[in-house]
């Protein structure tokens, strides 16, 4: 309870300090929203979206489940998605995953149960198809850190097909999708593709080694 109690002390005090500060933010965020990027991202909680890219509330848009998985049958996503892009009319799309990440190691090392075990059948996918470009790796922390990068690829191209998208670019709208990776080790984020409405899908769809950088 200590803790928690800590959580309300912060959060009086921030709401306080932002108020002496400047008296008309809150009542400027009751009126409306109009953020320029969604963020897919990892629920990973030392990766927080806005903090690595200093973006001040209202600016992002933000959807985070376990290793950044998209799947058209989760409504959550979809509803973020329809959102963002029909009603928001984001201008960017990040896809962001990081080096180190839980869900794929389990991935990898198996172990899950549950929902957990359920949910990770996307990162199975993913694995199966690019077993041998990942097992090729020469320690277990690149297999892992080769795996993210190859989701975040594989993730953003699943994006690019969806129906919303796709309708978003058949209607002319400025719709970019950007796949990156946070490392932890740094702070940095590395950019890894980009996807809009000129590229050629199938072309991007070739071996994630000739797309993809060595983490270094």
């Amino acid at each position: 309870m200590k803790r928690l109690n800590q959580l309300l002390l912060a959060n009086k005090a921030w709401a306080s300090e932002i108020v002496e500060e400047d008296p008309g933010y809150f009542t400027r965020q009751t009126g409306g929203q109009t953020p320029e990027f969604l963020w897919i991202g990892c629920s990973d909680s030392r990766v927080s979206a806005e903090q690595i890219t200093q973006t001040q509330p209202g600016g992002m848009f933000i959807h985070r489940n376990v290793a950044n998985l998209v799947d058209e049958a989760d409504l959550n996503l979809m509803s973020v998605l329809q959102y963002a892009v029909d009603v928001l009319k984001v201008r960017h799309i990040i896809l962001c995953g990081h080096y180190g990440c839980g869900g794929l190691m389990a991935t990898l090392n198996g172990g899950t149960s549950g929902p957990v075990a359920r949910w990770l059948r996307g990162a199975g996918a993913v694995l199966d198809a690019h077993r041998d470009e990942i097992a090729r790796q020469p320690s277990e922390e690149a297999r892992v850190n080769r795996f993210v990068e190859i989701n975040v690829r594989d993730q953003l191209l699943k994006l690019a097909r969806t129906a919303i998208v796709r309708d978003a670019w058949a209607r002319g709208q400025a719709l970019f999708l950007n796949g990156w990776v946070y490392d932890l080790r740094d702070g940095r984020l590395k950019p890894l593709m980009a996807i809009d409405a000129d590229t050629a899908i199938d072309e991007v769809g070739a071996p994630a080694q000739v797309l993809l950088p060595t983490p270094g």
